[in-house]
């Protein structure tokens, strides 16, 4: 009785002591969503980012318009939600990041180690992206805009009428595939480094403390921030839909985008597969480690399957939704300039700080929109980096559950300064052909891989049927007819799609360049090794769990292959008959029981 007393005594100071812990969670030693509002608005905003609005439009003018929608829908079904299904069930299963998930199969914990080493590098440059948007934000509150017209800080360089294959459509000193040379002021390649560039340094530190904020009591803190954050985006693209609809040449732009001049010729050429697959892939944010970590801080019965789907289709309908946003105004700019839309369309940093703040320039009240546009692409930018921070934070406290439970806000704030600093090389002079270098590489091969190589070890080796079992604990049981299809995407059908890109990736693999800029020989090597150091931990680091385990070969080669004791729910009261041996693991060894608070206490006296 004294014990009992003197547990739930320390339960109560250790949740006023844990700002990332709330008084009706379920789980008190990690914490749990406040709402499910909140964890649905996160999932949102980390899987609608950027890519929603300056890639997938120009992919579907580019690959037949409205036919481009069919190999969408298509691997969205066979691809996209079946590996965001399987993640997020992972992850909210047994309530741990993208690396402790692997104590189902210790072997491929380092598959895990690579999702966050992907997600810290790939922190390190987007949120430069998110200082481009905070500068030309700040920009944009003067009238005219900076862009507007050739003023007394151009030089020859600085031309009014359309050049080369598109216009030039930020009028300052630049050169045409970047934003302006104001802004970035690029070297004339990646052996110039030159000096830090302030304005674009102290938008990047805004940049780390805004999410620093946010994450400062973890979920908690960033799961009111999304309320805004997740939103506003929607509000900006329904008011530049209205505003561009009314435009002259509104009309051309969307009927090139996904009207009449759809080619359902497109679908016979295996690029147009290709693209949709790996735009599918990249939207919703998988093998990043972001859609487990935030999963795993649901209550445990929570319907991860309807969450699931609602977050893949809202995020594709989105990017549908802005490629009309997009389209309706550059058909207004192709009308001004007298060129074809396809003449002023582009694809990512040239849509985001040239074609479209150009034609943004040519409304009337130009600088709202400019600053509504910006805006846009920083909250969209935010969201994702929050469930990105959001990974390592995840990972540095199940590693350390004793050490850092109560240091949530100080891993976050010392994640975000460290980040920091490593990206200060990315707002030098060359510091745009570091973040094109790193987001050619990083978020490529490796993220295919990681793919792959879960589906093979959850489904392959830690066994389908059993993975169905863990989900049908959390969600009831389904039909056998429910789990077929799933079963065919998971067992073939997905990785078969993963390995033809992954295949058709390397096999189509050109150096990288920027614009007529091409990168030297070190830099290429150097690309590769961020790949490399990305995926040498996952054969480390099976081998050095082979060498850790007891036994002769083949034993030692079954215990990693197996589920750890303490695999599966982390609360004694939903760990059931199947996974009652890993409580008495727990028991005989003397371990902290994972679920602390009084009613799972007493249940657990009760049961001894």
């Amino acid at each position: 009785g004294d014990w009992l007393e003197s547990r739930v005594k320390d339960d109560h100071e250790k949740q006023q002591q844990d700002s990332h812990v709330g008084g009706k969670d379920e789980n008190i030693d990690r914490g749990n969503w406040t709402n499910k509002r909140e964890y649905m608005l996160s999932m949102i905003g980390y899987a609608v980012g950027l890519g929603n609005v300056w890639r997938f439009p120009y992919l579907a003018y580019k690959n037949g318009g409205g036919a481009f929608l069919i190999p969408y829908v298509i691997m969205l079904a066979v691809a996209g939600i079946p590996l965001f299904f399987l993640e997020s069930s992972f992850g909210q299963f047994c309530s741990q990041g993208p690396v402790n998930v692997w104590r189902a199969l210790p072997v491929f914990q380092g598959v895990g180690v690579a999702m966050v080493l992907v997600s810290t590098l790939v922190g390190i440059y987007y949120n430069v992206i998110i200082a481009y948007s905070l500068y030309y934000m700040f920009a944009s509150f003067q009238s005219p805009l900076p862009w507007s017209d050739c003023f007394y800080w151009s030089n020859s360089n600085c031309s009014l009428t359309p050049r080369g294959t598109y216009c030039l459509a930020v009028r300052w000193p630049i050169s045409l595939s970047i934003p302006s040379l104001v802004a970035l002021q690029r070297s004339s390649g990646l052996d110039e480094t030159g000096p830090v560039v302030w304005h674009l340094a102290l938008c990047l530190l805004l940049g780390w403390l805004l999410i620093a904020a946010a994450l400062y009591k973890g979920i908690k803190s960033s799961g009111k921030v999304v309320y805004f954050t997740a939103t506003f985006p929607y509000v900006v693209l329904l008011i530049l839909l209205i505003r561009g609809v009314t435009l002259e040449g509104a009309r051309d732009g969307i009927e090139f985008y996904i009207g009449s001049q759809s080619n359902l010729t497109k679908l016979g050429e295996a690029e147009v597969w290709r693209d949709a697959a790996t735009q599918i892939f990249y939207s919703l944010s998988v093998a990043w480690g972001g859609v487990t970590a935030l999963s795993s801080y649901n209550k445990f019965h929570n319907n991860v399957f309807k969450d699931a789907l609602t977050v893949c289709l809202t995020n594709c309908g989105t990017s549908v939704f802005a490629g009309f946003a997009i389209f309706s105004i550059l058909g207004h700019m192709a009308h001004v300039y007298g060129k074809p839309v396809s003449e002023v369309a582009q694809a990512g940093f040239g849509l985001a700080f040239i074609a479209y703040p150009d034609a943004l320039s040519k409304l009337p009240i130009s600088p709202l929109w400019s600053i509504l546009f910006f805006f846009m692409l920083l909250t969209l930018g935010l969201d994702s980096q929050f469930a990105g921070i959001e990974v390592i934070s995840t990972c540095l406290q199940d590693a350390f559950p004793e050490r850092f439970k109560s240091k949530r806000s100080i891993i976050s704030v010392g994640t975000c300064a460290i980040l920091f600093l490593l990206g200060l090389p990315c707002v030098t002079q060359a510091g745009i052909y570091w973040v094109t270098l790193m987001d050619q590489f990083c978020a490529g091969f490796v993220l295919l891989i990681a793919a792959l190589l879960e589906l093979v070890g959850v489904f392959y080796f830690y066994g389908g049927n059993r993975f169905i079992k863990d989900i049908e604990m959390m969600i009831g049981t389904r039909s056998s007819l429910f789990w077929l299809w799933w079963r065919a995407c998971w067992f073939f059908i997905t990785p078969a799609v993963i390995t033809v890109i992954l295949v058709w990736s390397l096999l189509t693999f050109r150096p990288p360049s920027y614009g007529t800029v091409q990168y030297p020989a070190w830099g290429v090597a150097l690309g590769w090794c961020m790949i490399a150091f990305c995926l040498i931990w996952i054969p480390l680091i099976a081998i050095w769990k082979i060498l850790c385990a007891q036994g002769n070969p083949w034993q030692r080669m079954c215990a990693v292959c197996s589920p750890v004791e303490i695999w599966g729910p982390y609360l004694e009261v939903h760990r059931g008959e199947r996974y009652a041996d890993g409580q008495r693991y727990y028991r005989e060894n003397s371990l902290h029981l994972p679920d602390n608070n009084v009613y799972h206490i007493s249940n657990h006296l009760t049961r001894l």
